[in-house]
């Protein structure tokens, strides 16, 4: 028995999106998110870290987005519809790579700005001058330019490939979609720039499994 625990705008999306994939039973449990923007304490009872995504398999709790991935792709994608076989040598490259890159690697920045940009949201008046200038110090000297190098890096990758690991949609690009949604945040990527990357980021979405998905656990926003 599946049973997700899922919190509202957040890497579980991931996991609800692969079940739609895989077309699986499973149970779905949604959360809202506190005045705070954090997960609700009630998480906790489920996993003491108390974070999302939490995927109770018979009783039995697992975190983290990319090993519940892995774990769901090795019990529950026997033809290998959604990771390359071993024997796949560049696909099984490219897939493992992504898959790890997304949350090593992207998400970091992403994060931090999130973070700054609640900073701002929630300073008091007098205060929130000095937090949008530390906000934009930060975006500037570190944030901006690290992100910029990685979205080349991706946009060329996507030159040459219609997804990720290659020309077949893979759960690579359920965990990548949320770092590519989490960089067109705001004023959004440049159209022509990053024509490629918008492209995949429309292919994605089109999914029935991506739509299920939302409307089940409501709609992405970062």
């Amino acid at each position: 028995m599946l049973h997700l625990h899922h919190l509202e705008n957040s890497r579980s999306h991931r996991i609800l999106w692969l079940l739609e994939e895989l077309k699986t039973d499973y149970k779905l449990t949604c959360y809202v998110r506190n005045k705070a923007y954090r997960a609700p304490d009630s998480l906790k009872q489920i996993h003491p870290i108390g974070h999302a995504p939490i995927l109770e398999v018979d009783g039995r709790p697992l975190i983290e987005s990319g090993f519940i991935i892995e774990y769901l792709l090795k019990y529950y994608d026997p033809d290998h519809k959604f990771k390359p076989a071993d024997d796949e040598e560049t696909a099984w490259e490219d897939y493992t790579f992504w898959l790890h890159f997304a949350e090593a690697s992207v998400m970091p920045p992403l994060v931090m700005r999130l973070v700054f940009t609640k900073v701002v949201e929630q300073s008091p008046m007098l205060i929130k001058p000095v937090s949008k200038k530390i906000r934009d110090q930060v975006e500037k000297s570190m944030i901006s330019s690290s992100l910029d190098k990685m979205l080349k890096m991706m946009e060329q990758h996507l030159e040459d490939n219609n997804y990720f690991a290659g020309s077949e949609f893979s759960a690579a690009d359920i965990q990548m979609h949320l770092a590519v949604l989490g960089a067109n945040a705001g004023k959004g990527l440049d159209k022509r720039k990053y024509a490629n990357l918008l492209n995949w980021l429309n292919r994605c979405e089109e999914r029935d499994a991506f739509k299920r998905a939302e409307k089940k656990g409501g709609r992405l926003k970062f």
